[in-house]
């Protein structure tokens, strides 16, 4: 829609009370409609209240689940949020924004207009916006410039999309917000498929008890968010995602009302048998039952470490071979340090890890600590008690420590970590007991440890910027993922996350030329790039298209790299033995220590013997 026309349509609105046809959308103007109702003000400029420290506080804590399951997602689009100077909001289902992340330089003009954190963004509190307009259509919309019903927000283009909850009801909004006068084509896009990830995983958890059904007309389909799922107990539908209900031609209010009788025509030994399934109009599908409900898996388990089958497609054979070895250190309990360039898969690889140990049914619990100020780590890290600062929730805290309590904790971004919280930790893994902020009592922990960086972490503890004690003992091997660049096998790779994108069901295709491309582009992002471009490609595509070099984003399109991959030079991996780092630490100690041999032993947490020993022994 044009700036002129939407002018012409906010002059006549305002002056006369209509608009003549075809000049905004219909939601658009039914949202105007409700706001001049609740009597706002066009030309207003008033900001809505922030909540005090306390109410926000209790209402985040309220959506605090929501929020942990939102994250990846939310993570994943900060670097398109980026690339277009935009911020993604997370709100809860009245609109009150509980999360941002994204471009630092518009999120502090956002924050002009009051769109941060404690700020609520219904309609009746700003008038029509991407997110409270979302909520008041139950529908994914994009609100641009002068569609914003007050003129202070004019400087904000916004797509957002409501995000539902298995039994229907909404439980928050997904928002991409960036300056107006930037054209943001693949945001609404973006922000649907992300929605639509978030609420698959909403089946992971709750529904031990239950017959989870998943299936699609299409069974490449099958595992990705594509999928239809619906969730049925003692035979009657009591959960269901939007594209199960689809499938079977029914919406939410089927819940609670709806057999399996009334839905399909064999009965569910036959799906658990053959994995086939006939609509009772006899629609022939594909699925599987999913049998998470009977967990005796921990115990049946074998003793062979055997990783998953069901990984994400950026796994080749080598990197299969490192999540094997990497299964059989954490079930012996040796901590592994993932290392590879941003967007390489260093979660993707742990939750890999996580799937194919002995703890696979225990939590799973990733950190990333680049994500926290200083202020809030120690307290998201270790917990706390009731009261323990301004602001803590009414009952504490547990603390991701303790929520990772038998399974694995997965620390991002380790090399971002504060010193002071380095030497927390390294005790925390040395007594296998965390004490909480506020708190007198030690509490027994036991998870195993995955780290994961892309700095070079024997260049900081050279450095004095990361504790060479702690090094060692997370780094007691070390597994680097590969950047996409060097991989011979792209084309392949992106056919298959092509198809794990759900391509096929929608019927769009990648030309020759363009699969070229992209095969020969350099991903300087790697494979967080590749599919963040590919979800915006297959947004953007309509069923049957045949996409060309036209559709490529504009950076890929245009890139003078696009002939070939771009030669870039390798950052220095890390040190080959542990040894040759061990004694560069030692005699760095001796050295601050001004040759005082206990001084140094003491800075690296180890006797005064093995310092002697160690250092004789390599004179």
């Amino acid at each position: 829609m044009s700036s002129d026309k939407i002018q012409h349509a906010r002059q006549s609105f305002f002056s006369k009370g209509v608009v003549p046809r075809g000049l905004i959308s219909q939601p658009i103007l039914r949202s105007w409609n409700r706001c001049a109702a609740l009597g706002l003000e066009g030309r207003a400029n008033s900001l809505p209240e922030p909540l005090t420290s306390h109410e926000f506080a209790a209402s985040a804590e309220e959506a605090e689940l929501f929020r942990r399951l939102c994250r990846p997602e939310i993570e994943a689009l900060y670097a398109d949020a980026q690339a277009t100077d935009s911020i993604v909001i997370l709100t809860n289902a009245q609109g009150l924004v509980l999360d941002t992340l994204g471009s630092l330089g518009f999120a502090q003009r956002a924050a002009r207009v009051a769109l941060m954190p404690g700020v609520p963004w219904s309609e009746q509190n700003v008038g029509t916006n991407a997110i409270g307009t979302a909520l008041a259509e139950s529908c994914p919309i994009e609100v641009r410039g002068a569609e914003h019903y007050l003129e202070c927000n004019r400087i904000l283009s916004c797509s957002a999309t409501p995000i539902i909850g298995p039994h229907g009801n909404v439980l928050g909004v997904l928002d991409l917000s960036g300056p107006a006068d930037v054209h943001h084509a693949h945001a609404l896009g973006l922000v649907r498929l992300a929605a639509e990830q978030i609420e698959h995983r909403f089946f992971e958890h709750g529904f031990e008890h239950a017959d989870i059904v998943r299936f699609h007309t299409d069974p490449a389909m099958l595992g990705t968010p594509r999928e239809g799922i619906l969730v049925f107990e003692d035979g009657r539908l009591k959960a269901a995602n939007r594209q199960g209900l689809h499938f079977v031609g029914r919406t939410f209010d089927a819940l609670g009302r709806t057999t399996w009788d009334d839905l399909f025509q064999n009965g569910v030994a036959a799906l658990a048998d053959t994995g086939a399934l006939k609509r009772c109009d006899g629609v022939p599908l594909r699925g599987r039952l999913d049998q998470r409900k009977r967990s005796t898996v921990s115990t049946l388990r074998s003793n062979k470490a055997v990783p998953p089958t069901n990984v994400a497609p950026i796994f080749n054979s080598e990197t299969h071979k490192a999540l094997t070895r990497a299964v059989r250190l954490i079930d012996a309990d040796v901590p592994v340090l993932v290392w590879g360039e941003t967007g390489t898969g260093k979660e993707v690889f742990a939750r890999a890890v996580h799937g194919g140990s002995a703890r696979a049914g225990k939590p799973f619990v990733a950190v990333n600590c680049a994500a926290f100020p200083e202020t809030l780590m120690e307290a998201e890290l270790f917990g706390y008690q009731a009261g323990a600062f301004t602001g803590a929730r009414t009952g504490g805290s547990k603390g991701h420590l303790r929520e990772a309590d038998g399974g694995v904790l997965f620390l991002d971004e380790i090399g971002d970590m504060p010193l002071a919280l380095q030497t927390k930790l390294l005790r925390v893994l040395q007594e296998r007991e965390v004490v909480p902020l506020g708190g007198s009592r030690a509490v027994p922990v036991d998870f195993t440890l995955i780290c994961a960086t892309n700095r070079n972490l024997s260049e900081l503890v050279q450095s004095g910027g990361f504790r060479s004690d702690l090094y060692f003992r997370i780094a007691q091997y070390t597994i680097e993922l590969q950047p996409l660049r060097s991989r011979a096998d792209r084309r392949q790779l992106i056919d298959e996350v092509w198809k794990c994108l759900g391509a096929a069901g929608r019927n769009v295709r990648l030309e020759e030329e363009c699969r070229e491309r992209l095969s020969t582009y350099a991903w300087p992002g790697n494979f967080r790039q590749l599919v963040g471009c590919l979800r915006a490609m297959l947004a953007l595509g309509e069923p049957g298209d045949r996409l060309g070099i036209d559709a490529l984003p504009p950076d890929v399109r245009l890139a003078a790299d696009a002939v070939g991959p771009l030669p870039v030079k390798k950052a220095e991996p890390h040190p080959a033995t542990l040894d040759s780092m061990t004694m560069a630490a030692m005699r760095n100690a001796l050295e601050a220590a001004e040759g005082n041999v206990s001084r140094a032993a003491r800075r690296l947490g180890i006797s005064r013997s093995t310092l002697y020993r160690r250092l004789q022994g390599n004179a």
